[in-house]
């Protein structure tokens, strides 16, 4: 009698293929300076976290469009204030695939991952 044992498939998670975050900034930016910043990155987006350093979400260009008039409003609005993708975010151990379709679900390109804490440690993008 042979007992043969099967390898285990190796899964491949959102650690493996995450990237580290370029750009970071506070809840309490304004939005003039959010687009200042992505305007001089050239990135399509920029993490956003709160007070506690958690993530707080992801900032888009498309999240900025309706301030690109710079009146007086976009220089007293806070991101905080600004409709943008928050949690649930994405965690390291979850399988790649499996965040793949959560995105494609809510229509995100790029998604945060957080630790247990909810600090962000990277970005996940199809």
């Amino acid at each position: 009698m042979t007992t043969t044992l099967e390898r285990p498939t190796a899964t491949t998670t959102v650690s493996d293929l995450m990237t580290t975050p370029d750009l970071q900034i506070s809840d309490d930016v304004t939005a003039d300076t959010a687009m200042d910043i992505l305007n001089g990155s050239g990135a399509d987006h920029v993490l956003v976290r709160d007070d506690d350093g958690r993530c707080a979400g992801l900032l888009t260009r498309l999240h900025l469009a309706p301030f690109q008039a710079r009146s007086w409003y976009t220089e007293r609005t806070a991101v905080r204030d600004i409709v943008l993708d928050r949690a649930p975010f994405a965690t390291p151990d979850m399988p790649a695939d499996g965040a793949a379709n959560a995105m494609r679900a809510r229509g995100l390109t790029t998604w945060p991952v957080v630790d247990h804490d909810g600090h962000a440690i990277g970005l996940f993008s199809l």
